[in-house]
């Protein structure tokens, strides 16, 4: 059997396991593990995958994962979710249609500190879905707004899918954080957009509230004051070069604590939980990253991407057809499987050709993320919505994937602009680079 085909079987193995619910990093370990032994021999597998672990685990900008996660859970103890959304209700709820706006504005700002999609989608459903549902918001538009808005968690830096990606591909994770910021909001906007047409058409779905006064704005502002200074300072040291992400993660690690502590919600037990669940998930993505790298490094030697590669340039399709037909090919497969097995799965054998087309890696792992998050509102398996489902029982399945449909088509328009107008991606870390 060829070395092509071997890496073929060995996706379809992958593939098969994932499918069958076996965990993702050990289902990617397994087959890379095992394909290497195949093909190089078992001696030769053992140690290059002795050395892959040795290697990932040594690696300085590992340290930032467990950093922000804790950084969020922190925040979370605190009640930021609850303040971002105040904020944005505050000043947009009386607007028709204003507590969906605020509930996508919500998940930005909370996203800007959790970079989780599920724990966005959760966290803010819990304040936003009983707010909006008490005021006459039809069930759809309540739902998809949280649902779309969600997924915003994954690119809104600090983003622990960009830092992986990064790990993975072997770019520069503040590179990838500068990248993400346009398309973070100009994702924002377009579901902004998709909820101002919606309640332009049917003004029945979301009827408009009275305004707060200002100073119940000023003080929805001064509640958040803390925690929007130490995105901003995360975030823009960031772009602005004055810390590394590894440093920037320790700083907001740190100023997540103080807040929690001056808050009066630091306590043992907020602590441990804390402590427990970074320690808990970052091991779990730890797993899941040495896996991806021996799945890599078997793909790699049995010239699968080469094959791939070579095929779709005989389409002749250019820069923009190819990534058009990975876009499609990225869509199919991201309703069948979650986001980050999609990435783990696809960027071994997708960077090579991005990298023959002339792409930025960068560029592409802001592509992959964005075609990420669609997978999470794209039925049937989209995580999301059934989140969603789980914080509003009562509100059939169905309803959640009518509401979340306009979000979808908004979210291909974005993705499609992205292919076409890379500058999206790629204006702000050219112009920070100068």
């Amino acid at each position: 059997m060829s070395g092509p085909m071997i890496g073929m079987l060995g996706v379809v193995i992958l593939l098969l396991l994932l499918v069958a619910g076996t965990p993702i990093g050990v289902a990617l370990g397994l087959v890379g593990l095992g394909g290497l032994v195949l093909t190089l021999g078992l001696e030769p597998a053992l140690i290059k995958s002795a050395v892959l672990t040795f290697e990932t685990m040594t690696r300085y900008e590992l340290g930032t994962l467990p950093l922000f996660m804790l950084m969020a859970h922190l925040c979370f103890a605190a009640e930021a979710s609850r303040d971002f959304f105040d904020v944005a209700a505050r000043f947009l709820g009386h607007r028709r249609g204003g507590l969906a706006y605020a509930s996508v504005a919500g998940c930005a700002g909370f996203g800007s500190i959790n970079g989780s999609s599920l724990a966005t989608t959760a966290t803010i459903g819990l304040v936003a879905l009983p707010e909006m549902r008490s005021r006459g918001y039809s069930d759809a538009l309540a739902t998809g707004s949280v649902a779309a808005g969600g997924t915003l968690g994954q690119m809104i830096p600090p983003s622990g899918a960009l830092i992986v990606y990064g790990i993975i591909a072997e770019q520069s994770i503040g590179s990838l954080f500068t990248a993400a910021i346009v398309p973070g909001i100009t994702q924002m906007l377009s579901y902004m957009l998709v909820i101002a047409l919606l309640v332009w058409w049917r003004p029945r779905i979301a009827p408009a509230l009275p305004r707060a006064s200002w100073a119940e704005r000023f003080s929805a502002l001064k509640r958040m004051i803390d925690i929007g200074l130490l995105v901003l300072l995360v975030t823009g040291g960031i772009v602005m070069g004055w810390v590394t992400p590894s440093e920037a993660a320790a700083v907001g690690a740190t100023g997540a604590f103080i807040i929690c502590l001056l808050r009066r919600k630091l306590t043992l037990a907020t602590l441990h939980k804390a402590l427990f669940e970074t320690l808990k998930t970052s091991g779990l993505i730890y797993l899941v990253i040495i896996g991806a790298l021996v799945f890599a490094a078997f793909v790699s030697v049995t010239g699968l991407t080469d094959t791939i590669a070579q095929g779709i340039a005989g389409l002749g399709l250019g820069p923009v057809g190819t990534m058009l037909l990975v876009a499609v090919f990225l869509l199919l497969v991201g309703s069948v499987l979650d986001g980050l097995a999609l990435m783990l799965l696809t960027t071994p054998i997708l960077l090579p050709l991005v990298a023959d087309l002339g792409l930025s890696p960068i560029w592409f792992g802001i592509f992959l993320v964005r075609a990420m998050e669609i997978g999470f509102v794209h039925p049937p398996l989209g995580m999301n919505l059934y989140v969603i489902q789980g914080v509003a029982r009562d509100v059939p399945l169905m309803r959640v994937f009518k509401g979340v449909v306009p979000f979808l088509l908004a979210d291909l328009v974005h993705l499609v602009l992205l292919i076409v107008f890379p500058v999206i991606a790629m204006g702000l870390l050219d112009w920070v680079g100068r």
